[in-house]
C-alpha cells in the first residue's frame, strides 16, 4: 500500500485516474505544495490533457499554469474525503498562484461521480 505523498502514491494516483473518462479541453499544467509533512515540505506536479493524467511526478514543475497550497492536516482531510476541495478553497485554507482560469476550468471534473470514485478508491489503498 503506498504511502501518502510519495513517488509510489503519485504512480497509483495516475494509475488510477485512467479510469476517467476524456474530457475534451480540460488540460492543464498545475503544481502542489503541502507544507508541514513530517518530511517537510512536498512539491508534486501533475499534467493533465482532455481530462487524462499524463504526468504525476515528484519535484517542481517550471512550467506549472498554478500551484495549490495547503497545509499537511487540511491536505490530509480532503484526500481522506473529510473536507472538500472546494469547500477548502473558499476557507482560504487552500491557496492558489497563478492561472486562476485554468483551475477553474478543472473544477467540474472534481465534482463529476468518476472523480469521487476514483478518489474514494485512491483513499482506501493509500496509507496515511
Amino acid at each position: 500500500m503506498p504511502k501518502y505523498l510519495t513517488q509510489e502514491w503519485l504512480d497509483k494516483q495516475k494509475e488510477l485516474a485512467q479510469e476517467f473518462p476524456e474530457k475534451p479541453g480540460a488540460t492543464a499544467r498545475m503544481q502542489y505544495r503541502v507544507t508541514g509533512t513530517p518530511e517537510g515540505d512536498v512539491t508534486y506536479h501533475t499534467v493533465i490533457e482532455n481530462g487524462k493524467m499524463v504526468e504525476n511526478t515528484m519535484g517542481e514543475d517550471p512550467q506549472a499554469e498554478f500551484t495549490i497550497s495547503m497545509t499537511y492536516e487540511d491536505a490530509l482531510k480532503v484526500q481522506k474525503g473529510e473536507l472538500d476541495a472546494n469547500a477548502a478553497f473558499m476557507q482560504g485554507r487552500m491557496k492558489v498562484t497563478g492561472d486562476m482560469g485554468k483551475l477553474m476550468a478543472l473544477m467540474p471534473l472534481t465534482q463529476s461521480p468518476e472523480y469521487k470514485q476514483i478518489q474514494e478508491k485512491l483513499a482506501s489503498e493509500t496509507e496515511f
